[in-house]
């Protein structure tokens, strides 16, 4: 009986909860005039997450005021914002291209893993890969995603790499020294199922970052944000990732 009515009083705030933040999302489309991707309730304060417009506000239940901007949790220093945007943004890992499609390099015990997608000729790519070089322990996968229309030439550079013998080298030759590849341009490359699946997963600039859990930064990012992103990622075993 006790358990029963544990049960009914946990639904029962379940439901509560549930009509909160449908009235909440209901208040700022009104407000707003603006589709609102997801309402939360948070933890904190008693305020509600509030998605919308690919921007996440907090407010209270009677959205009295609409607050866009960093929330930090001031007893473990988390940006509790960032955290936000990363679960909701996130992609589905078993939906991006095979790692066989991606130039692989591993960095110390290769413990955490990150795949990128990089252009040969973007310049934020290049400055991207300055940064990487000071993240350690790391599985690399890099997706070559030539945009021809942006970055004429990239096609030739990525087609070359691709066809090198050693295709990390070539790689890193490129886009940290600046020494343009020999390879051949002929060979097969899956560049154009990355590019197919890149849309599909609405991903269309370069640099993007897509760490082990589905969170994804679709920006240059410096070697700080990257490691924290990666020290909030779940470890990659061997069956979860495969070369």
């Amino acid at each position: 009986m006790f358990k029963k009515l544990i049960v009914s009083l946990a639904l029962m705030a379940c439901g509560a909860a549930l009509a909160d933040e449908a009235s909440v999302r209901k208040l700022v489309e009104a407000k707003l005039g603006n589709k609102v991707q997801s309402v939360s309730k948070t933890s904190y304060g008693g305020l509600y997450e509030v998605y919308v417009d690919k921007t996440l506000h907090y407010t209270d239940e009677k959205v009295s005021y609409l607050l866009y901007g960093v929330l930090i949790d001031t007893k473990t220093n988390r940006n509790m914002t960032e955290q936000s945007v990363r679960k909701l943004t996130a992609v589905n890992v078993a939906q991006l291209p095979p790692l066989t499609m991606a130039i692989k390099r591993v960095k110390g015990d290769g413990k955490r893993q990150l795949r990128v997608f990089l252009d040969p000729m973007c310049p934020y790519c290049k400055k991207l890969e300055a940064e990487l070089e000071r993240v350690n322990n790391l599985t690399l996968y890099v997706y070559p995603y030539p945009l021809e229309a942006k970055f004429p030439g990239s096609t030739a550079i990525a087609k070359s790499i691709w066809c090198s013998t050693d295709k990390a080298k070539a790689w890193e030759d490129w886009m940290l020294r600046a020494l343009r590849p020999s390879g051949r341009t002929d060979c097969s490359n899956p560049f154009e199922q990355i590019d197919a699946i890149a849309t599909r997963l609405n991903i269309d600039a370069t640099p993007t970052l897509v760490f082990a859990d589905g969170g994804i930064i679709k920006q240059y990012a410096g070697a700080e944000a990257i490691e924290r992103f990666l020290n909030d990622t779940p470890v990659v075993t061997a069956n979860s990732a495969r070369p």
